[in-house]
């Protein structure tokens, strides 16, 4: 008969043993579940896939009898340096939401001079389509610190208004944005800020603005020049400026309404274009669209992360509206002779 050590030995190692059968089995499911579970992640992917591909086809079906547009490089889901070009139904909201937890948003506007009475829609319309359901921060520069209205902000949304000066020159105004957001990208405010978005304070967030647009660097098409081939494009083309790009070169047109990217990179990106504004200066010339040529030479020579398709900058007197079906970032009426004066 065996001592009992060895008796309550044995139990011991069975109880154990058990023990770790049971674990595993906790940890490692079974092979047939794991096979449904990828089953039915392929079966999702390929829905997803299957969505990507009917939304490119319609956009294809509408310009099959359309005689009047040419390029249609920018109709894509694709660049030639393969990065994405964002359109509805090319992305999963679900997915991104997920990834992009926690992270932290910066969204700079400039709101000087008569500018200031598109602020508070501006504002408004961010709460509700702009980055919903994640951590926002708006930073505004403003000459008219004590007309700003603030509008009822939601969960980890916050404001920050800060004091800027105002140009006599609408050309100067705008081109003062990338100073200041040179210098911005540079403040110990921003260290917990994951990516900045800039935007033209006279439009509205007219649909859903969310993390699908986030990279490390984002420029958006120009809505008015999508279709337009590249040597038409407004470039500034005298060898003088260092805005300059000879023909031959480029890809889109970018409108400087509405970009981003990692804090680091838009830093890089206006102090680059500052320079070459500065440089301008110097020599007493002035880019064709001032601060928009200076990001388009950029954007040349370092392409972007990601391009956004015109659904996420709209004016609805454009032609074409019949190719974007959702208008994300709404240009606002207006007259701008007199909003400039």
């Amino acid at each position: 008969m065996l001592p009992k050590q060895f008796i309550f030995g044995g139990f011991i190692t069975l109880f154990f043993a058990a023990g770790c059968w049971l674990q595993y089995l906790h940890k490692y499911p079974k092979p047939q579940e794991v096979v449904e579970k990828n089953i039915d992640n392929i079966t999702a992917i390929k829905l997803m896939e299957k969505s990507i591909e009917l939304k490119h086809c319609e956009r294809k079906l509408l310009l099959q009898d359309r005689k009047d547009i040419g390029r249609k490089a920018a109709l894509q889901v694709l660049t030639p340096w393969l990065a994405p070009i964002v359109w509805d139904g090319t992305y999963d909201s679900r997915i991104l939401h997920e990834q992009f937890k926690g992270k932290q948003i910066g969204l700079f506007v400039f709101a000087v001079k008569k500018y200031i009475v598109f602020l508070l829609p501006f504002l408004e319309s961010a709460e509700r389509h702009f980055m919903v359901g994640h951590m926002v921060k708006y930073y505004v520069f403003t000459d008219k610190v004590e007309d700003v209205k603030k509008p009822t902000l939601g969960k980890d949304r916050v404001l920050s208004v800060r004091k800027g000066d105002a140009d006599k020159r609408w050309q100067d105004v705008s081109m003062r944005r990338m100073e200041v957001l040179s210098k911005l990208t540079q403040d110990p405010d921003l260290q917990d800020i994951d990516y900045l978005v800039c935007a033209d304070v006279d439009m509205v967030f007219n649909d859903h603005v969310g993390v699908e647009m986030l990279g490390d660097l984002v420029a958006t098409v120009h809505p008015a020049l999508f279709l337009v081939e590249p040597e038409n494009f407004p470039y500034e083309r005298r060898p003088i400026s260092a805005a300059a790009i000879p023909k031959g070169e480029g890809d889109f047109y970018y409108m400087a309404a509405f970009y981003g990217g990692k804090v680091q990179e838009i830093h890089k990106l206006t102090t680059a274009c500052q320079k070459g504004i500065i440089s301008d200066k110097e020599k007493n010339i002035e880019a064709a669209w001032q601060e928009e040529s200076h990001l388009n030479k950029y954007l040349v020579d370092h392409k972007p992360t990601k391009v956004l398709s015109p659904e996420y900058i709209w004016d609805n007197n454009l032609p074409n509206g019949d190719l974007v079906k959702r208008r994300r970032f709404l240009a606002v009426p207006k007259n701008h002779q007199e909003i400039r004066n």
